[in-house]
Order: structure tokens, then C-alpha cells, then sequence
């Protein structure tokens, strides 16, 4: 198996994210799941060159936390 690029395939499965004018992205985790030309079903991982484990880490955890509890981000109008 060779390493490629992946932007191109993420685009062309129609990826997005809300991300608003003037953020700045530092780091990705991506889980692809990808059906081999025998029909075998595997998951594969790829991450951005400066991602170290431990923040890939905290990204995993923190992601696998917002999947279970269907979290929303507050409105800004929103005070405790």
C-alpha cells in the first residue's frame, strides 16, 4: 500500500466542514473506510506531516465524545 493525498478524494465524496472566514486549520486526523478490489472492507487513517500522538490523541478522544453525545456549540446569545 502507498501513501498518497487524499485531498482529492475527500473532495470528491463531497467532505466539508463549517469552518468561518479567517480560521486557521493546524491539524487533521482522517478515517477513510475503503472497499479493496477484493470487496474487503478496511479503515485507514491518515493525518497532517507536524500531528504529533498526542494531540492526535486529545483529536480522536474529543472527537469520538461529540459523535456519542450529539454535542451542539451554544449560541454566543446563550449565557449560563
Amino acid at each position: 500500500m502507498a501513501e498518497q493525498p487524499v485531498g482529492q478524494m475527500l473532495d470528491a465524496i463531497g467532505l466539508t466542514a463549517d469552518i468561518d472566514d479567517g480560521d486557521m486549520t493546524m491539524d487533521a486526523i482522517v478515517i477513510l473506510k475503503v472497499i479493496k478490489a477484493d470487496g474487503s472492507v478496511h479503515l485507514v487513517k491518515g493525518r497532517s506531516d507536524a500531528l504529533d500522538w498526542v494531540t492526535a490523541l486529545g483529536m480522536v478522544t474529543a472527537a469520538q465524545a461529540v459523535e456519542n453525545s450529539g454535542y451542539d456549540l451554544a449560541d454566543e446569545d446563550d449565557e449560563p
